[in-house]
């Protein structure tokens, strides 16, 4: 598989991606992104999953359907936890590759001492091709520590690890712009995040996950900052995250500055 210069890959998987139309956990589509990661982790690429669907997995657990206040998302986040890694690992296995679960907070990005050590956390796990799988660790974050979506903890993560390439996964093909006559279409690949730009986010967002395409922006803006490439893609779609590798088009790219 030849591949541009992306040395290490974060794979951000929405809540959308993760989850059926009645709250389930899918596994199909999870045993099908764990199968593209394996051909990328094979083909000799550092691969980093960042993943929702923890506290919709516990909350399914628990019967307690959308956790509305901090102690129900918490305690859904703790148990679905752990049923979310049993199934990430289940679906590794068939391929030969470990996986290991790293629960983070803002604090380890602010404090030098704690984000040193998450850095060679990530490099060891990675040189033995392992595949780290990161949520943030929500049954104890509070507020001023919360990441608040999983979009800005990809994109900070990115940047931790000196990744060269952010893909979300979502329920959307991309980033969609209207053009005069107030049709919506697929923008390929943007570099400034103009007013415009901003404009067209809007406030969508899954009513599983946390994130919309605000939140996919602000991520944007983290990764160009620090010389990464995002990209956007339909996370239920066969191929498109070895397209984006690969350097065929897919979704929508948002480019370093």
């Amino acid at each position: 598989m030849a591949t541009r210069a992306f040395n290490k890959i974060i794979i951000k998987v929405g809540s959308s991606s993760l989850t059926t139309a009645d709250g389930k956990l899918d596994l199909a589509n999870l045993k099908r992104i764990a199968q593209d990661v394996s051909q990328l982790v094979k083909a000799g690429q550092k691969v980093v999953i960042v993943t929702s669907g923890a506290i919709a997995s516990g909350a399914q657990h628990l019967k307690i359907g959308q956790p509305k206040t901090i102690a129900e998302k918490q305690a859904a986040a703790a148990v679905g936890q752990s049923r979310l890694m049993r199934q990430y690992e289940k679906a590794f296995e068939k391929y030969h590759l470990p996986v290991a679960q790293i629960l983070l907070s803002r604090d380890v990005f602010i404090n030098e001492e704690r984000k040193a050590n998450a850095q060679n956390c990530f490099e060891t796990l990675l040189k033995e091709k392992v595949v780290p799988i990161v949520n943030e660790n929500d049954t104890v974050a509070i507020e001023e520590i919360k990441f608040g979506d999983n979009d800005t903890l990809a994109a900070m993560t990115a940047s931790l690890i000196g990744a060269k390439l952010l893909i979300i996964l979502t329920d959307v093909d991309g980033f969609y712009l209207k053009d005069e006559a107030g049709k919506p279409y697929l923008v390929p690949e943007i570099v400034e995040i103009d007013t415009k730009v901003t404009a067209a986010a809007g406030n969508a967002g899954s009513n599983v996950g946390t994130g919309g395409m605000q939140t996919k922006l602000q991520a944007a803006q983290i990764c160009q900052k620090a010389g990464i490439t995002m990209a956007i893609i339909h996370g239920r779609k066969k191929c498109l995250i070895k397209k984006v590798v690969t350097g065929e088009k897919a979704g929508t790219l948002f480019k370093p500055l």
